[in-house]
């Protein structure tokens, strides 16, 4: 039987969520309190000021967050959907970098499937962001788990309807300096 890794789950469940707060219309003259989903600094890519971890240092070689935060989501069929953008949806079964910090989905120093996420994990039971914040990375050999960021290169997969909720795959990943 095929199980659904809990961090994947986690990742599905805080989407629906997100996606719902957004769909929700705020109350006339009410404000959002700091923090919230729709408070200013919050969301996808957005490293938390009280994060114990830098946030990544920019770098010209590796595919930027910012452009794969960039997805939308569609309703089809009482269900949501990515939309990604063209630039996007270009980078389908390329060869690309990102760059980002290990979320492990198995016990082990080294890790052969993990998360890549743009943000550091705050709870070993939460996800930093939804799924535009995250690639499912496959690796041809094992790569050493770090709470420092990695680099990761291998062929890019953008996922339309993806059954664990996902929006990017990396496989045949080896990890770079």
């Amino acid at each position: 039987m095929n199980k659904i890794p809990v961090i994947l789950f986690c990742a599905l469940a805080l989407a629906v969520g997100t996606a719902s707060a957004q769909l929700t219309a705020p109350i006339e003259g009410a404000t959002l309190p700091s923090g919230n989903v729709g408070a200013s600094g919050s969301g996808a890519g957005v490293h938390s000021p009280n994060s114990p971890f830098a946030p990544l240092v920019p770098r010209s070689d590796v595919l930027p967050w910012s452009m794969l935060t960039e997805v939308k989501t569609k309703s089809v069929k009482n269900r949501l959907l990515p939309a990604f953008p063209a630039p996007v949806a270009a980078l389908n079964q390329k060869t690309q970098r990102i760059q980002g910090f290990m979320m492990p989905l198995e016990p082990g120093e080294k890790q052969k499937h993990f998360l890549i996420s743009s943000v550091p994990l705050s709870c070993s039971f939460c996800t930093p962001g939804g799924p535009e914040s995250m690639v499912e990375v496959r690796s041809k050999t094992p790569i050493k788990y770090s709470l420092e960021p990695v680099v990761v290169e291998g062929k890019f997969a953008v996922l339309n309807d993806d059954p664990y909720g996902l929006y990017y795959r990396m496989t045949d990943a080896v990890a770079v300096k």
